[in-house]
């Protein structure tokens, strides 16, 4: 994966400074943006948990996605992604929060939404932006990129202010 250590750490020693928290609501990258944070020696000041949703049941009854959301728009939207930043920042009582909603493949891309449209949300105590991205490769490297965009995107706002 690109070296997103020093990324991640800086990300950990703003919040720390701040007395802020983070957390995650992730579905196609499966965990590896809290495995990212988690990596890193003095995470739990600022990380106090994450949720794995990769059903769209669990989206609705832990995250609180509409079901009607998830059936005019799906899982991989817009409006499912802003959704869960809501759902998970919530729940964890966060200042911030980052989610994924995406198709990693090899299987399941249809015409509207092929293999590797991934919907990636970041919320912060002032504002909320989803990102509608399209990454090229295999399963790994889409997840592998929906983590690094993810950090990086939080790292710009934490360094140059709100969206």
């Amino acid at each position: 994966m690109k070296n997103i250590t020093n990324t991640t750490e800086n990300i950990i020693l703003e919040l720390k400074k701040n007395r802020q928290t983070i957390t995650f609501a992730e579905s196609c990258t499966g965990g590896r943006i809290a495995a990212a944070f988690t990596a890193i020696s003095g995470s739990s000041a600022v990380l106090n948990g994450s949720c794995v949703t990769y059903s769209n049941e669990i989206k609705h009854l832990w995250l609180g996605v509409e079901e009607t959301v998830l059936e005019k728009f799906g899982a991989v939207s817009q409006q499912c992604v802003a959704q869960m930043l809501e759902g998970i920042k919530n729940l964890a009582g966060a200042d911030y929060a980052i989610a994924v909603s995406g198709i990693a493949g090899p299987t399941g891309g249809t015409e509207l939404k092929p293999v590797g449209t991934v919907y990636i949300g970041i919320q912060t105590p002032f504002a909320q932006e989803v990102f509608h991205c399209f990454f090229h490769g295999d399963r790994e490297q889409v997840q592998e990129q929906s983590v690094v965009f993810a950090i990086e995107k939080l790292s710009e706002t934490l360094n140059f202010g709100n969206f």
